[in-house]
């Protein structure tokens, strides 16, 4: 089967449903996960239907790994994580994969606000298994908690107020999600409920070109002004902010590389519109 994600001439597609899975591990497990997710469970995943868009270790927290995967559809995501947790790759690796998860609940299910053409994922660009790390590549996932669904008003907000100013400081949006508020239709897999979060996805070639983002932004008095507004009106908490370092087979990367064109639905365009046992 042609992994959802990849059409018959290879080009990179699109997910209507994401999930943001953040796993927290026993201590000293993540790189023995790492190591066997990278060999078991890609391949495997993308076989079913779903799109494996990026693995991460968290630079902040040494127990926590993170990562994303697609889907086509609601209906199609029930049908990939029941076909993958009950098959062969799942069921024979599952106690090795659980024994390092202290716990695997913390997940956000979204859907796609804004895409750029060069986050699109394509799997045939995926290194091969057994490659060690890329260094000093660096993703940062910025979580926005709303007050209420952020596209209600925070996301035009996000788009005019603070994307451009993200942009201006070496740090383009090169996607954004929102809160996806379907039933969740896989329970044995739990997800976050009761949330209106917006998810910006911006990343770096090196950590040197985030610090000094970081640095534009401290001096930035229309950012400062801008994440004021917001905290007063559309904002629950202080954002919380990923900094990721890709696995070796992650496809979202700190630097874009992509060999074929990517391609988006007709009905959709690159810019802002309005552990189972």
């Amino acid at each position: 089967m042609t992994p959802m994600g990849v059409t018959a001439s290879g080009a990179a597609t699109f997910c209507p449903v994401v999930e943001l899975r953040q796993y927290t591990l026993y201590p000293a497990t993540r790189n023995t996960l790492v190591e066997l997710f990278e060999r078991e469970f890609i391949e495997t995943q993308e076989a079913v239907g779903m799109t494996l868009m990026g693995q991460f270790r968290d630079l902040d927290d040494p127990d926590r790994f993170v990562w994303l995967r697609g889907f086509a559809s609601m209906p199609l995501r029930a049908k990939a994580l029941g076909a993958f947790y009950g098959g062969p790759a799942w069921q024979t690796h599952r106690d090795a994969a659980n024994a390092t998860m202290l716990d695997s609940d913390n997940v956000l299910l979204l859907r796609p606000l804004h895409v750029a053409q060069d986050f699109l994922c394509d799997p045939l660009d995926r290194p091969p298994a057994g490659l060690h790390d890329r260094n000093e590549e660096l993703v940062v996932l910025t979580l926005w908690y709303c007050a209420a669904p952020a596209i209600d008003g925070f996301a035009d907000f996000f788009a005019q107020r603070l994307a451009p100013l993200l942009t201006g400081s070496a740090a383009p949006v090169v996607a954004s999600f929102v809160t996806e508020y379907s039933t969740n239709n896989f329970p044995a897999l739990p997800i976050r409920e009761g949330e209106h979060v917006l998810l910006g996805v911006t990343r770096f070639a090196d950590h040197t070109a985030y610090a000094i983002h970081v640095a534009a932004l401290t001096r930035s008095a229309p950012w400062q002004a801008a994440y004021a507004d917001a905290m007063t009106g559309y904002l629950v908490r202080p954002p919380q902010t990923l900094r990721l370092a890709p696995t070796a087979r992650s496809l979202l990367r700190g630097s874009h590389r992509h060999s074929r064109t990517p391609t988006l639905p007709s009905a959709l365009s690159p810019t802002l519109s309005g552990d189972a046992s």
